[in-house]
C-alpha cells in the first residue's frame, strides 16, 4: 500500500469489489461494470482557506495536495466515507442514521455493558433475560428463539437538528429507502422483528462478512416511515424524520452448538445483573459490530453486539 502521486496530473485509481473479482474469475460473462463509488476518506475540508493572501486559486490548494492512498482491494477497509450526488446545492443539513434507544427504554436500548447482547442458546436466554428481581433486562436479544423476546435494534433516519421542525416533511432526495446491513456470517444473521423470519443474504465476501440489501418496497417488515412528527421523548431524530430500520439478530448454528469460536476469538467474562443475582454469571463472549449503511445517502453507523454463552 502506498500513496498516489498528486503533484501534477489527476490520477484515477480504481479497483474491483470482492463481488466484481468473483464474477470476473467465473469467466461466464456475468462480469459487467454497472456501478462505481467515490470516497474522500483522506480529505480534511477544514484545510480550505478562504483568507489565503495569494488569492482564490490557493483557497483549496492544501486539500488538492493532500496525500491520497492507493485504492484498497479489501472492502472492509476501503471507502468509509462515500460521496453522494444531490441535485440541490442549497441544502443546509444532510440526513443521518441514529440508533434509537429511547423509543422503548427496555426493548430498543443497549445493555448496561454498552452492547446488544445476543444469547446464543436457550440456557443463556433464560440467564440474561431477567435480573434476580425478575425485572426485564434491556439490550438482550434471543439468538436461538428470536420470536420469543420483544427486544430489538432500531435505527432512525432524518435531519438531526432543532433548526427545522420535525413537523416538516423530509425532502424526497434525502429519504433513505434502502439499507445495507453487514454482519459476520460465522456469528449470526438478521431476523425480522415481526415474525422472526431470516433475511435473505445478498452475498458473503471472502472475509465471511454477509451483506443484506433491504429495500422499503420489498422488505416492509424491516423498513417503514417514522410517522411521529412531534417533539416526542421517544424519538432520537430532532428534525424532519424519514425511515426507520428495525431488526433482531439470531445466533449461528456454530455458536449455538459449539464453543470452538468462543475459545478461538472470544473471551470469558462476568456479566452482572442476571438471573443468578446482581453479581452476575460467567459467560463466553465474542464482541462484534453490525454495520448499517444508507444506500441512498451513504451514511453509516456501527452497532456494537456481543454474542454470549453461559459457562
Amino acid at each position: 500500500m502506498g500513496f498516489l502521486d498528486n503533484s501534477g496530473d489527476i490520477i484515477l485509481d480504481a479497483v474491483l469489489t470482492d463481488t466484481g473479482r468473483m464474477r470476473l474469475a467465473r469467466g461466464d460473462g456475468s462480469f459487467k461494470i454497472v456501478k462505481f463509488a467515490l470516497g474522500d476518506d483522506e480529505i480534511n475540508y477544514e484545510l480550505y482557506d478562504k483568507n489565503n493572501a495569494s488569492g482564490s486559486a490557493y483557497y483549496d490548494l492544501e486539500i488538492l495536495q493532500s496525500p491520497v492512498l492507493e485504492a484498497f482491494t479489501d472492502n472492509a477497509a476501503s471507502m468509509k466515507s462515500k460521496l453522494v450526488s444531490i441535485p440541490r446545492n442549497n441544502l443546509l443539513y444532510l440526513p443521518v442514521l441514529k440508533l434509537n434507544e429511547v423509543f422503548d427504554t427496555t426493548a430498543t436500548a443497549k445493555h448496561t455493558t454498552g452492547d446488544f447482547l445476543v444469547a446464543v442458546d436457550s440456557d443463556t436466554e433464560k440467564e440474561l433475560e431477567v435480573s434476580d428481581t425478575g425485572a426485564s433486562v434491556a439490550g438482550v436479544l434471543f439468538g436461538e428463539n428470536p420470536g420469543s423476546n420483544g427486544n430489538r435494534i432500531r435505527v432512525d433516519q432524518g435531519l438531526d437538528t432543532t433548526a427545522v421542525s420535525p413537523g416538516r416533511n423530509l425532502d424526497p432526495l434525502l429519504l433513505e429507502t434502502q439499507y445495507l446491513i453487514e454482519l459476520d456470517n460465522r456469528l449470526g444473521f438478521i431476523v425480522s422483528n415481526e415474525d422472526a423470519t431470516r433475511a435473505s443474504i445478498s452475498f458473503v465476501d471472502d472475509d465471511n462478512i454477509a451483506s443484506y440489501y433491504l429495500s422499503r418496497g420489498t422488505d416492509r417488515e424491516y423498513i417503514g416511515m417514522i410517522k411521529d412528527t412531534t417533539e416526542s421523548a421517544n424519538q432520537t431524530i430532532a428534525g424532519p424524520r424519514g425511515t426507520r430500520l428495525v431488526m433482531k439478530v439470531g445466533a449461528s448454528l456454530e455458536l449455538n452448538t459449539s464453543d470452538f469460536l468462543f475459545d478461538t476469538i472470544g473471551v470469558t467474562e462476568t456479566i452482572t445483573n442476571t438471573k443468578s443475582g446482581s453479581g452476575g454469571a460467567s459467560f463466553k463472549t465474542i464482541k462484534s459490530n453490525i454495520r448499517v449503511t444508507g444506500v441512498n445517502t451513504g451514511y453509516r453507523i456501527d452497532i456494537p453486539v456481543k454474542f454470549c454463552k453461559k459457562v
